[in-house]
């Protein structure tokens, strides 16, 4: 059943890029939007640490970056994997700036009051790991994604996605 959902979540995605493509259909680009935007969030949450401030540009960043884009995407996978992979990108080069800027302000971590505890030490646990270890962690364990679609998303082997993971998982283990 979830493989048939997932293809015809594909062939939606499809019509609704062509409609938007073709006559610039206001609609079709909200429907997108509304269907990929909370998964892109979270996502782009977990990479900078809980941000939310950050999240918000990284996700409007890469609206931005994927219609102009859009006509050049040829579907080689899934609409929601490219877009996680601009989402990517973007926390990429943001992670960069935040490098090269030498007095950049740590930020707080912001979570709702009802959060657990044991959620928000591993929370912190995933916001404290190094950068690479944090992007397969959340890739593999959080989004699901497999070794070898990680290392096409980040341009690494399978095998250091595995070995990346194995010390992401020590590392926040060690913290808890």
């Amino acid at each position: 059943m979830k493989i048939i959902s997932r293809y015809l979540g594909r062939l939606e995605d499809r019509r609704l890029v062509r409609n938007f493509l073709r006559r610039r259909d206001e609609k079709a680009f909200h429907e997108l939007y509304k269907r990929h935007t909370p998964a892109l969030f979270q996502f782009a949450l977990r990479l900078l640490a809980w941000n939310k401030h950050e999240a918000e540009d990284v996700l409007q960043d890469t609206w931005l970056r994927a219609v102009g884009a859009l006509p050049e995407f040829r579907w080689q996978s899934s609409l929601r994997t490219w877009l996680i992979s601009i989402v990517l990108n973007c926390c990429r080069e943001l992670e960069r700036r935040r490098a090269k800027n030498s007095h950049a302000v740590l930020t707080d971590v912001f979570v709702e009051a009802y959060v657990s505890l044991e959620y928000l030490d591993l929370e912190r646990a995933i916001a404290g790991l190094p950068d690479g270890y944090r992007h397969v962690f959340v890739l593999h364990d959080l989004e699901g994604y497999t070794h070898a679609e990680i290392g096409s998303l980040l341009n690494i082997e399978a095998g250091t996605s595995k070995s990346q993971l194995h010390h992401a998982r020590r590392a926040v283990r060690q913290s808890l």
